[in-house]
């Protein structure tokens, strides 16, 4: 046996493809396996993960992910996550709950950090406190407040599930996946209904961490360029305090079905949706296992040739057929131990339901009579194979979004490297599609049109049903009150009383020195500096090591455009990449960005310009591809760009009502940065102008859009070739790559033969007259929860921005606010948000059961931070977690992207040393002094709140009428 420091050896193999290699271990004592990637990534990961299948809705997995995190054996504070989110350097630090397992993850750049945190965490899992108070709070419990007080429903995870239960989308996914699984695990709600939460008893959620949070059930990741006998040294410590154990958490296999299952679902939607009979539809399959890493990368490319392109047959027949506004997809599931696959749209008329079903069987056996062309499948194989290959994983840890894909076969008992050594798979995968005939007709025959496994789901809207929800929870809490004596009642107000000194009692200086944290010392004093060489006034170039990827990104001012013209802009990039030209229907436009690049997409970046009152306002159209394919790449932006065909008003309605959808189901799962953006439009250019181009003003624009290009189809033509016009030209473009030194000279000459292609027009930056929001609005959705905010403009205070307000900032978010807000008020969350360069300050909470209390909360702030006498130590952690924050890990196209977005907003990078410097340097009279800025927020600052109507409605009783109400769904 090959044994090193209690672990034997397994398996080790190169993996090109994360230019390391793997090692497969199983710790020899409690057979606990782990996956060790080796290679030259700075961004090191750890995680544990459970195999954890629920056996109720009750949220209990959910439930236990937030309590092991809030104190263990060693690290008995209250809240050892949120000690660790003030004083490391993470890069990363969560824990997910999935339908059949529990991860929890950390990265940094730091190794020493990374063991710190490592640490904490498998203290947390195998020995939390998990207390009943700790139960209690992050669940659920009854809260009374006093003997005339109604009783109320308490718990982190209840108002999030709330929050969740509230989105049309999540309803959707949740139901066309239990749809299918009617018989194990995957049939129930890992997360937790909030009609079923209060039915988890405390010795149920015990009895769970006893059963799976072992050893013996884990699954260990580790990742980068630390030494990996270190790492097995490390682990092999903690893991040898345990004995095998047999812990039952296999996953069990639903039993295909031959008949199909019909469902209907009610979602919370306002009364014009009622009136207008649009619910949401989709029709799903369940597919074989995902441990047969042939058919899963197989059924990868086969989601992305129905639905992942517009050149897509399957989404264009959905799209084309003006049965609804949008797809509603999940596409392929491939995280769960069987696979399945989910098409619809979002948008219908309930009473077509059965002509969208009807719709998706037609193409598809269309698709087997006729054939798919081959160039869609080009485009499908390479895009892919792109994204395998390129393994972007935007803000998240490359090796974080490696062990997902991992375990997707691993989890299961199959091969943990299969999916990250695929090229082998791949190239078996394209050499059949190369040599079997109708490989891909084939599989959506067997797996698709032949599968009798399958169901349909449908959500209807209903204006009624959250006033009915809400009823029904004050009947239950009434019926609860009324079931007590005063005894009771006085030993319930108790219990509600001595949850919150818990609550609030802070933690012991001697517990909090356990938390291991860096010192000042260990933090670099300077910023890295991203390399940037500007040619001319237009062309940005970034020296970085891309592993073979150019990143361009095509930007143009659209500060160019009037007033009148300016909520196009958004609409218009999706056009751009989504009608088509006068030489290429979007359909082929679509197959040559698959077959030749990594993909095309539209970004809009607004910002204010440092000291200057201006604002930066650019439409950016970001691609990607290999060396070999610039000219490619650049030609199709040229045709996009140039040659775009704006007359097809059928395809731009589309366009249209896919915006509009997708804008109005953001609404819930991203409601604060919808209050963010309504706040900072109250007293900034740059905020009115994000507000106009994504929140909700460009929400209504849509809406109103749609009846214009029904009725008015040439004033919006003339319009947007207007739009165009002042847009496309060269005195608003400019062009930012990023890619190898190496490359650079052999590309320039095609960046500046693509540049010389613009017309030349004599269009200057247009002066904007602002018509600002007022402010203290009450913005209804059909909403369990509320996303409350408040805000106000220091720089008009006199505030002269310094490095400091990071630090209080990060301060506020992980002790006053997480107190507060979220420990005490059971919201999902609450922080303080400071654009530095418009000096507009912000508090948001997130799916909040509260409203006023919370707006309390944001105005003691002040006096919070004017007597505040926090420990060295606790300021040294929130000067560490600053600059962990400052220090933000970058994949290298968002370093480029990002280094220039930065020239563009005024900031320098000796404006980022001395913010740096002050960040460093912060001392607890920079907390008083901002305290001091702040007191002016309770009786000056402005109010927005997005939420349920039942909340603004009785806010507005107890503060008579100080918010304007508007229905926004």
């Amino acid at each position: 046996m090959n044994e090193l420091h209690g672990f034997e050896l397994i398996e080790e193999r190169d993996i090109p493809e994360v230019n390391g290699k793997g090692i497969f271990y199983r710790h020899i004592k409690t057979g606990a396996e782990l996956l060790s990637i080796i290679n030259d990534d700075d961004n090191k990961v750890f995680s544990i993960n459970f195999r954890t299948p629920p056996k109720d809705s009750t949220g209990v997995a959910h439930i236990m992910e937030h309590s092991v995190l809030c104190g263990s054996k060693k690290y008995p504070v209250k809240e050892p996550f949120v000690e660790l989110l003030k004083g490391s350097l993470q890069t990363f630090l969560n824990a997910f709950t999935y339908p059949d397992k529990t991860c929890y993850p950390v990265a940094s750049q730091n190794t020493t950090d990374l063991y710190n945190m490592t640490d904490v965490y498998l203290d947390a899992v195998f020995y939390p406190r998990i207390t009943k108070d700790i139960y209690k709070q992050e669940g659920w419990h009854y809260e009374l407040d006093g003997k005339d007080e109604p009783v109320k429903f308490k718990g982190v995870v209840f108002n999030e599930m709330k929050g969740a239960y509230s989105s049309p989308d999540s309803i959707l996914m949740e139901a066309s996946q239990q749809s299918l699984f009617p018989d194990n695990t995957y049939s129930l709600d890992s997360g937790g209904n909030p009609e079923v939460i209060p039915d988890l008893t405390y010795e149920a959620f015990k009895n769970f961490h006893d059963k799976y949070y072992n050893p013996s059930n884990s699954r260990i990741y580790v990742y980068g360029n630390h030494d990996n006998e270190d790492r097995l040294r490390f682990l092999g410590k903690y893991l040898d305090e345990f004995d095998r154990v047999d812990v039952d958490s296999e996953v069990a296999l639903q039993k295909n079905k031959e008949t199909q299952k019909n469902i209907t679902k009610k979602f919370a939607a306002g009364e014009e949706a009622v009136q207008s009979n649009k619910g949401m539809f989709t029709l799903n399959w369940l597919f074989p296992q995902t441990i047969d890493a042939e058919l899963n990368i197989s059924l990868r490319i086969l989601e992305q040739l129905l639905l992942g392109m517009q050149a897509s047959p399957l989404k264009k027949a959905l799209i084309d057929s003006g049965l609804g506004e949008g797809l509603a997809r999940v596409g392929l599931e491939e995280e769960l131990r069987q696979m399945y696959f989910s098409t619809g749209l979002k948008g219908i008329n309930i009473d077509d339901a059965e002509k969208v079903e009807s719709l998706i069987i037609d193409t598809l056996e269309n698709l087997i009579k006729n054939s798919i062309d081959p160039l869609t499948i080009k485009a499908a194989v390479n895009s892919i194979e792109f994204r395998f290959r390129e393994n972007n994983a935007g803000r998240f840890p490359q090796g974080l979004q490696l062990m997902l894909r991992s375990l997707t076969t691993w989890l299961y008992g199959g091969d943990p490297f299969v999916l990250l050594n695929f090229s082998d798979t791949l190239n078996e995968v394209k050499s059949k599609i190369e040599n079997q005939e109708g490989f891909f007709e084939n599989l959506i025959k067997k797996y698709l049109l032949e599968n009798k496994h399958r169901s349909t789901v449908l959500l209807k809207p209903d204006s009624k049903i959250e006033k009915e929800r809400l009823d029904q929870e004050k009947k239950i809490l009434a019926s609860v009150l009324s079931s007590l004596s005063d005894e009771g009642k006085d030993e319930l107000i108790k219990k509600t009383q001595e949850l919150k000194e818990i609550q609030e009692t802070p933690d012991s200086p001697d517990d909090l020195a356990s938390i291991p944290v860096l010192a000042v010392k260990d933090l670099g004093r300077f910023n890295q500096v991203v390399p940037m060489k500007k040619t001319g006034n237009n062309i940005f170039y970034h020296d970085i090591k891309t592993n073979g990827i150019l990143y361009a990104d095509i930007g143009f001012n659209f500060h160019t455009l009037p007033v009148k013209l300016l909520p196009y802009i958004s609409i218009f990039g999706k056009a751009i990449l989504g009608m088509g030209t006068e030489k290429e229907s979007y359909v082929q436009l679509s197959q040559r960005i698959g077959r030749t690049t990594g993909g095309i997409f539209r970004d809009i970046f607004v910002s204010p310009i440092d000291d200057s009152g201006d604002t930066a306002a650019w439409i950016f159209f970001r691609g990607k591809a290999m060396f070999s394919q610039v000219d490619s790449l650049l030609d199709i932006f040229g045709e996009i760009l140039l040659n775009l065909k704006l007359d097809d008003r059928d395809r731009f309605l589309q366009i249209v009502l896919e915006n509009k959808a997708m804008q109005e189901h953001r609404l819930i799962p991203e409601g604060h940065m919808f209050v963010n953006q309504r706040l900072n439009s109250c007293f900034s250019e740059s905020g009115w102008v994000g507000e106009k181009t994504t929140g909700i003003s460009y929400l209504k624009f849509l809406r109103e859009l749609e009846e214009r290009v029904l009725n008015s189809w040439d004033e919006v033509l003339s319009e947007l070739q207007e739009v165009k016009q002042r847009l496309i030209n060269e005195a608003a473009v400019i062009i930012n790559i990023t890619a190898e030194g190496s490359e650079w000279d052999s590309i320039k000459p095609s960046i500046d033969g693509f540049m010389r292609r613009f017309p030349k027009s004599d269009i200057k930056p247009v002066k904007w007259s602002l018509d600002l929001n007022s402010g203290f609005e009450g913005l209804i959705i059909p909403s369990q929860v509320n996303y409350v905010g408040k805000g106000l403009d220091l720089k008009e205070l006199g505030y002269k921005y310094h490095g400091s307000a990071n630090v209080i900032n990060k301060y506020l978010r992980t002790a006053w606010l997480w107190e507060k807000v979220r420990v005490l008020g059971g919201a999902y969350g609450a922080f303080g948000l400071f654009n530095h360069l418009s000096g507009i300050f912000t508090f948001i909470s997130y799916r909040d059961p509260n409203l006023l209390n919370t707006l309390d909360v944001f105005d003691e702030t002040s006096d919070f931070l004017n007597e505040i006498n926090i420990s060295e130590d606790e300021l040294v952690k929130s000067i560490i977690g600053s600059i962990g924050d400052y220090d933000t890990y970058m994949l290298p196209d968002a370093r480029g992207y990002t280094s220039m977005k930065r020239f563009l907003s005024g900031v320098t990078d000796q404006d980022r040393q001395k913010t740096r410097e002050e960040i460093l340097n912060t001392k607890i009279s920079d907390f008083r002094g901002f305290g001091k800025i702040l007191k002016d927020l309770k009786a000056n600052g402005i109010v927005c709140v997005l939420g349920s109507e039942a909340g603004i409605t009785e806010s507005n009783k107890t503060k008579t009428g100080f918010l304007k109400t508007q229905k926004i769904i």
